[in-house]
């Protein structure tokens, strides 16, 4: 059976003049009371610490209670092809399938990352899903929601208005104000803050030097925070995080500022999931949120945790496509005790035809012209992503997200492709239907994880040395066929190296246009490229590598018509434009 899936992009993806909007979708829903929400999985009133109607966090001995007794379930990671700058409906697909389970009888559970203001007030406008596959409430999650964001950028700045107070009087760590690695961090989208000029106006305010700023999600302080296990883990790696070098090029971590501790206080509830809801009352977790194109891109390992000790099946997602978030999950995150016993690979008629014309910059017009033969032709970025998750060894089913504007021809082409390639596929109908419009998918990845034919395995041994494990993520992941490094990163590598780092997962900083580090070459180029890596650094902190390809901006700017613009709230509060 061919189910069909709607996501909304824009406002006039929504099936027609008369559909009604993700906002009023939302306000019309009957949410439950978060305690009810709670107790079905488990959860009494005293777990909770109400954050506002239909918001609440988990309190910290229910978090350890739970995680130190209780059996864990199913982990389906939600991932996706190389989209248009617009998405790809890995979110809906997300609520949706945590929805879908429910309705055929299952304790699913979602966990999601929480809004970036940077893209909410960017391109892609509010996040957290839409139409009947949504997480709720929406304004709130869109917005400053429990402050999380806010916590993670004040703990980030306190490294940065500490260091330079450290340096002003006398500086006794004999910090190198040219070797300073710790930008400021700003959740917004401001590219004129991207490299900056601080100490200026006099002796007073510091020495001159150049400075930066970063947007939170790309912060070491957000990794440590969705990479931490518990508040004393977190301390310990705030700890050891590397802020700046001295005159002998040796390290100067927080532990030397002495403000772990500080910077703990700051993020001991911002560490807590936050529990919501989605529109049909599934418990949903929204937590962290880091970007996979400049970080590992998936939410709080907290909160993947509660979700499989109190569900059956734990849906969650990895930002961005395969090559991205579902690379690093495999090789970074599932380390940590989370492995994915099936995945969802999500695509749309709208992402194959954008690499079938081989397109670039994004022609959204032309994108709507029915053109079977251009998707067909796009299909090469499907395979690539689907052999992305099979090096993984983990069994996945393809989910077809079905616009008004696509044609039945268009769609078939995809179905026709994965059924000659043995892909199982699924066109589902989340966001018109919720749950009900999810449930084959459901079904299908249900049985997935279930099965035996899982057998998943990070693609390196943490043993391998960092230059191996970068070109095995580039040539394995990305089809390069081989990797170049700058002297500067050759003499980074040794130099990790020696300092004892090379036991650590590498996370590569990647355009994610692109399965290249080539935003405009679209499909799959395979063995015609070779990687160029420019600069590798320790998140310490983190516990990865970082490795720095191509251009990857820390600190993305606002498009030329924002979302922004078409965001207003009127005299009774009522918000408009966010969805």
């Amino acid at each position: 059976m061919v189910v069909v899936y709607l996501e909304r992009m824009t406002s006039d993806d929504t099936g027609g003049d008369d559909a009604p909007t993700d906002m009023e979708i939302a306000r019309a829903a009957e949410t439950r009371p978060i305690a009810d929400v709670a107790g079905d999985l488990g959860l009494s009133q005293s777990d909770l610490d109400p954050q506002g109607k239909g918001i609440a966090k988990i309190e910290q001995d229910a978090i350890q209670r739970t995680l130190s007794d209780a059996d864990e379930g199913k982990l389906i990671l939600v991932t996706g092809t190389t989209a248009t700058p617009k998405g790809a409906g890995k979110t809906v697909t997300t609520v949706g399938l945590g929805q879908g389970l429910n309705h055929i009888g299952e304790r699913g559970v979602v966990a999601v990352r929480e809004p970036s203001l940077g893209p909410v007030f960017g391109i892609k406008g509010g996040a957290a899903g839409g139409g009947h596959s949504q997480v709720l409430p929406m304004e709130d999650i869109n917005l400053h929601f429990t402050g999380d964001l806010h916590a993670l950028t004040t703990a980030h700045n306190l490294v940065s208005a500490t260091l330079d107070t450290k340096v002003h009087y006398g500086n006794d760590l004999d910090v190198d104000v040219d070797e300073v690695s710790w930008k400021r961090a700003l959740d917004m989208n401001d590219r004129a803050l991207r490299e900056v000029v601080v100490g200026l106006g006099g002796s007073t305010n510091g020495p001159p030097r150049e400075e930066g700023f970063q947007i939170t999600a790309a912060s070491e302080v957000m990794a440590v925070l969705c990479l931490a296990d518990s508040l004393a883990d977190l301390k310990e790696r705030l700890a050891r995080t590397i802020v700046a070098y001295d005159s002998e090029n040796e390290p100067v971590t927080v532990d030397d500022l002495g403000i772990q501790g500080a910077m703990a206080m700051l993020l001991k509830d911002a560490l807590r999931p936050n529990l919501v809801q989605t529109i049909e009352g599934t418990p949903a977790f929204v937590h962290g949120g880091p970007f996979a194109n400049i970080a590992h891109g998936t939410n709080s390992l907290v909160a993947d945790k509660l979700g499989l000790a109190l569900g059956e099946y734990l849906v969650t997602e990895a930002g961005f496509a395969a090559d991205l978030g579902f690379e690093k999950f495999g090789n970074i995150v599932s380390r940590r005790g989370v492995a994915p016993d099936a995945a969802v690979l999500t695509t749309a008629v709208r992402s194959m035809k954008y690499h079938g014309l081989d397109m670039w910059p994004v022609d959204y017009d032309r994108l709507e012209e029915p053109d079977p033969e251009a998707v067909q032709a796009g299909m090469t970025n499907l395979d690539h992503h689907a052999g992305i998750i099979e090096q993984f060894g983990v069994p996945f089913v393809v989910a077809i997200n079905r616009f008004p504007t696509d044609t039945d021809a268009e769609i078939q082409a995809i179905i026709d492709h994965c059924e000659r390639e043995g892909y199982p596929v699924v066109v589902s109908n989340a966001f018109a239907d919720g749950g009900a419009g999810a449930a084959e998918l459901a079904e299908t990845a249900k049985g997935l994880a279930d099965s035996d034919q899982g057998d998943f395995e990070p693609l390196y041994g943490i043993e391998e040395d960092l230059a191996e494990k970068i070109r095995t993520v580039a040539t394995e992941v990305y089809g390069a066929s081989d990797v170049h490094f700058t002297d500067d990163a050759q003499e980074d590598l040794e130099r990790l190296e020696e300092q004892g780092y090379g036991d650590m997962p590498v996370c590569l900083s990647k355009t994610q246009h692109s399965t290249t580090d080539d935003p405009s070459r679209k499909g799959a180029p395979a063995l015609d490229w070779t990687l160029t890596v420019r600069e590798c650094y320790p998140d310490a902190g983190a516990g990865f590598v970082v490795v720095l390809t191509g251009d990857v901006l820390t600190m993305p700017g606002l498009p030329a018509e924002p979302a922004a613009e078409g965001m207003d709230v009127d005299a009774d509060g009522n918000v408009s434009g966010l969805f």
